[in-house]
């Protein structure tokens, strides 16, 4: 069996991408260790027909039940649960993606802020020199934006911005979404065959 794979969901418009992403996930029976922010469930609720509970272990049982995912296979931490894996370097998971993350996650985690589970955990990828992948959703970008990619770049991070390509001929938004997913499973060395690749 796999490490879990952590996925973090900020207050960054683009919530599809992240929920596209556990449900992708989930059918390639990879255990998942999730993070919301606070402002993530009011995008998700703004951006989608989804409205998650409050509590992490009714957001585990509801995630459980709508992507038909094997009982224990997600874990939901809340942003304050400092107890959980990821906020120790000891952790068995050694894949984090936060998608989508705010402009405010990429700059407190460039400085090595840890005012939540979120920002420790990314901490702690990066200093135990695990993947992070950061899928940043926010246009156009200031030089304090790119400052903080460029950081974040040098200390091991990808930056994947959410920005779908159009040469596999999207004929939908959940195509559009897809591509962005599929570059993330790509990345996390998983199979997909939603886009395939150039050429």
């Amino acid at each position: 069996m796999t490490s879990p794979i952590t996925i973090a969901l900020t207050g960054a418009s683009g919530a599809q991408y992240g929920l596209r992403l556990i449900e992708c996930l989930v059918q390639l029976d990879q255990n998942l260790y999730l993070l919301f922010s606070k402002a993530a469930l009011v995008v998700i609720a703004t951006e989608t027909d989804i409205n998650l509970p409050n509590q992490p272990k009714k957001i585990e049982e509801f995630l459980t039940l709508r992507f038909k995912a094997k009982q224990g296979q997600i874990k939901v931490f809340s942003q304050e649960q400092w107890t959980a894996p990821v906020a120790s370097g000891s952790s068995k998971s050694d894949r984090m993606v936060i998608c989508p993350a705010s402009s405010g996650s990429l700059a407190a985690i460039a400085n090595g802020m840890c005012d939540n589970l979120i920002e420790r955990a990314a901490d702690v990828f990066l200093k135990e020199r695990r993947q992070l992948i950061i899928v940043h959703r926010e246009t156009p970008l200031s030089a304090i934006h790119l400052q903080n990619m460029l950081t974040l770049t040098n200390a091991g991070a990808t930056i994947m911005p959410a920005s779908p390509g159009f040469y596999h001929n999207p004929k939908s938004i959940e195509d559009m979404i897809d591509f962005i997913v599929a570059r993330i499973l790509d990345h996390l060395g998983l199979k997909q065959d939603m886009v395939k690749p150039w050429g």
